[in-house]
C-alpha cells in the first residue's frame, strides 16, 4: 500500500469538520488497506508504532536530529530549515514547502519523490521507523538520521509533511477510539449495529490494531468469543458517583459490596508463569516503577496465569500509615528506581480478578470473581485484599465510609452483588458507585476537563494565553461539550508552559468532536486534561454541557473555575462526563432546597 494514500487520508481528516465525515473517511481507508498491514495503518494513524502498553521504545528522535534529516533530504542548510520552521511553527509544513520548492526549481532528481522504483510504501515507512525506535548504542544517532533522511528523500511533499509530524508526535488528527470502532464495524460488519461486538473485543484486548487485523482476516464472527489474554491489558471498568448512601444502595439493587477507595495508583496486574506485567489506569506499562510489587506478586499470587486488579498505595515506612497519591510520583524515575523503592515504599491492595488459569471471569458476577481472588492470593504485609463489607443498610455504609476516611482513603466504592454484576470492561455504569468525602459539598469535588480552545492574554499576560476553554466528555455522541473558561489558578511557570504544551494540538478550525458556541482565539484538538475546581455549578446560555437536559436552551457551567493541575495520566475520553456534571448539579439543587426548607421551618 502506497504511503501517499495514508498521507492523503491524514490531510482529509485534518480538514474534516463533521464526525460522520471522519467515520466515512476511515471506512474508505480501511477498505483500501490490505489485511496484513491494517494494524500498522491504525498504529500510524494513532501517531505510534505499537500499542502504548507494549513497553516497546518510542521513536526518541529529537528536534535537532529531525532538522538535520530534513536538511539532508532537501539539500538545504540546517539554518534555512530552522528559519522556515520558526516562521511556520510546523516542521512538517516546512519540509513540505522545501520539497515543493525543490520540485518547482527543477531539482526533482534530488528533492522530490517519488522516483521510479522508490515510491514509499506503508510497510517501508513502518519498518524503517520501527528500526529507528529500536536502535541504541554508539553510532545509532547518525544511522537514525540517515534512515529518516532516506524516507524523506523518496517522499512526495505531502508524504514528507506527515512523516515529520508522525516522527515528532504531532499528527493532530484528533481521531478518538470511538470513531475508529464505528468505522471498523461498518467496514467489516456492513453496519454500525456491529459496534457492540467490536467494542467488546477492544475492551477485552486493548489493541485497536490487533482487533482490526482479526476483523480483516476473520470478520465479525472472529470477535464474538474473544477472551482475555495475559500480557494484553483489559480496558478498566469505571464507577459512577453519588453522595447519598440510601440513593447509592437503591441504584445497585439494595445490597452491595463496599470497599475502601484507596488514594493510590490503580494497577492491572498480569501473571504469565514467572513474568509479571503492571499496567496503569491508562494501560501504560509501569512494571519498571514497581520492582518490589513484582517480587511480592511472584510470591503471593498462587496460580500459573492471572489478570487481577488492585491499588498501589504509598505508605509511611515509620508509621505504616497510608500516604497520598502524590507520593507515588517519585516512583516515575527512569533511573535509581531501587533507591525510590527504599525511600517511598508501597503496599498493594487487590480488589478484583478478571482471569485465572484459563477462566475468563469478566462475564461472571463480582461474588464469583472475589472467590477466585481470595483463592489465589496469599496475603502478607505488602500484599493485601481490599478492606470490604457487604451491607444493605445505609447507616452501615456510612459508618464504613467514615472508617475508610479515617484510614487515609478517599472514600469507598459501592459494588452491586446481584447475578448481573459482571465486569463491564471499558464502561462506566451503576454497578460500581464512588462515594467520596468531597461529594458532601457543592464544588469541593474537583472535575477533570479537556482543553478545546485558548484565549490570548491581556495586560500582564500579553503574548501568552490568558484562559483555556474547557469541556466535559459526552460518550453518547463522542463529543466534548464546553463547561467553562479557566483563567485563574495558574502559576507564572504554568502560564509560560501553556503555549508549548498546547501547540502540538492547535488547529485552524473547531474540531468535529467539539460542541461549542464560544469562539476561542485558538482551537485545540481535545487531548489535554486538567483538574479544575470552582465555587458552584450554574446554568449558562453560553455553554453546551448538558444543554436542554437541565433547562431549556441552557447548559451547565462552573462559577469561578480555578486550574489545579494537569492530569497527564488521563486521556480526553477519561475526563468527567456530561451526565456526571448534570448529577452534581441536581444534587446541589436538592441541597439548596433542603437548606431553604430548614430555614423556613
Amino acid at each position: 500500500m502506497d504511503f501517499i494514500i495514508l498521507a492523503e487520508t491524514f490531510e482529509k481528516l485534518e480538514g474534516t469538520t463533521s464526525r460522520i465525515q471522519l467515520t466515512n473517511v476511515l471506512v474508505d481507508l480501511f477498505r483500501k488497506t490490505p489485511s496484513d498491514i491494517i494494524d500498522k495503518v491504525i498504529y500510524l494513524m494513532q501517531g505510534r508504532l505499537w500499542p502504548e502498553w507494549s513497553g516497546f521504545p518510542e521513536l526518541g528522535v529529537g528536534e535537532r536530529f529531525l532538522i538535520k534529516a530534513v536538511s539532508i533530504a532537501t539539500k538545504t542548510s540546517e539554518a534555512e530549515v530552522e528559519k522556515l520552521y520558526k516562521q511556520l511553527g510546523d516542521l512538517g509544513r516546512a519540509v513540505e514547502l522545501l520539497k515543493q520548492r525543490g520540485a518547482l526549481g527543477g531539482l526533482t532528481q534530488f528533492l522530490s519523490g517519488p522516483k521510479l522504483g522508490t515510491r514509499l510504501s506503508v510497510g517501508r515507512v513502518y519498518d524503517t521507523l520501527s528500526r529507528v525506535a529500536s536502535m541504541v548504542g554508539e553510532g545509532s544517532r547518525d544511522i537514525k538520521i540517515k534512515l529518516i533522511a532516506g524516507l524523506l528523500m523518496d517522499a512526495e511533499p505531502l508524504e514528507a509533511k506527515y512523516l515529520v509530524r508522525l516522527i515528532e508526535g504531532r499528527l493532530r488528527l484528533g481521531i478518538g477510539d470511538a470513531t475508529v470502532l464505528d468505522a471498523l464495524a461498518i467496514c467489516f460488519g456492513g453496519s454500525q449495529s456491529y459496534r457492540a461486538v467490536v467494542e467488546r473485543a477492544y475492551n477485552i484486548r486493548a489493541d485497536l490494531g490487533n482487533v482490526a487485523k482479526a476483523l480483516a482476516f476473520g470478520g465479525i464472527e472472529s470477535l464474538k468469543n474473544i477472551e482475555p489474554k495475559v500480557g494484553v491489558p483489559i480496558r478498566p471498568m469505571l464507577a459512577e458517583r453519588l453522595s447519598d448512601p440510601k440513593e447509592i444502595l437503591g441504584k445497585v439493587g439494595g445490597k452491595a459490596l463496599v470497599e475502601f477507595k484507596y488514594d493510590g495508583e490503580r494497577a492491572q496486574i498480569h501473571r504469565g508463569g514467572n513474568s509479571i506485567w503492571i499496567f496503569s489506569r491508562r494501560l501504560e506499562n509501569i512494571t519498571h516503577q514497581y520492582p518490589d510489587v513484582v517480587e511480592v506478586l511472584l510470591d503471593g499470587l498462587r496460580c500459573r496465569e492471572a489478570i487481577v486488579e488492585g491499588e498501589i498505595v504509598a505508605v509511611d515506612p515509620n508509621t505504616n500509615e497510608l500516604k497520598a497519591f502524590q507520593e507515588l510520583m517519585h516512583r516515575k524515575r527512569k533511573h535509581d528506581v531501587h533507591e525510590a523503592v527504599k525511600e517511598f515504599p508501597v503496599k498493594l491492595y487487590l480488589f478484583d480478578a478478571l482471569y485465572v488459569d484459563g477462566e475468563d471471569l469478566t462475564l461472571k458476577p463480582i461474588t464469583v470473581r472475589k472467590k477466585y481472588l481470595q483463592d489465589i492470593v496469599v496475603q502478607s504485609d505488602n500484599l493485601r485484599l481490599a478492606d470490604l463489607t457487604i451491607t444493605d443498610d445505609p447507616e452501615t455504609l456510612e459508618r464504613f465510609f467514615l472508617k475508610a476516611i479515617e484510614a487515609g482513603c478517599e472514600g469507598v466504592v459501592v459494588k452491586a452483588v446481584h447475578d448481573q454484576a459482571i465486569y463491564q470492561a471499558g464502561a462506566r455504569g451503576w454497578l460500581w458507585i464512588k462515594y467520596k468525602r468531597d461529594y458532601k459539598s457543592e464544588m469541593i469535588d474537583t472535575v477533570d476537563l479537556v482543553v478545546v480552545g485558548a484565549f490570548h492574554g491581556r495586560g500582564r499576560r500579553g503574548g501568552k494565553y490568558g484562559a483555556l476553554l474547557m469541556a466535559a466528555y459526552e460518550p453518547d455522541t463522542d463529543t466534548f461539550q464546553t463547561v467553562c473558561k479557566v483563567g485563574s489558578g495558574f502559576t507564572d511557570e504554568d502560564l509560560e508552559k501553556i503555549p508549548s504544551l498546547i501547540q502540538p494540538y492547535v488547529i485552524d478550525h473547531k474540531h468535529p468532536r467539539v460542541d461549542s458556541e464560544l469562539e476561542p482565539d485558538v482551537w485545540v484538538v481535545p487531548a489535554l486534561v486538567a483538574e479544575v475546581i470552582g465555587a458552584e455549578l450554574t446554568l449558562s446560555p453560553l455553554h453546551t454541557c448538558g444543554r436542554g437536559k437541565v433547562g431549556e436552551g441552557v447548559g451547565i457551567s462552573i462559577r469561578f473555575p480555578r486550574f489545579l493541575r494537569w492530569r497527564d495520566e488521563k486521556s480526553a475520553e477519561d475526563a468527567t462526563r456530561v451526565d456526571e456534571l448534570i448529577e452534581m448539579y441536581k444534587r446541589q439543587l436538592r441541597k439548596i432546597t433542603e437548606e431553604v426548607s430548614q430555614e423556613q421551618v
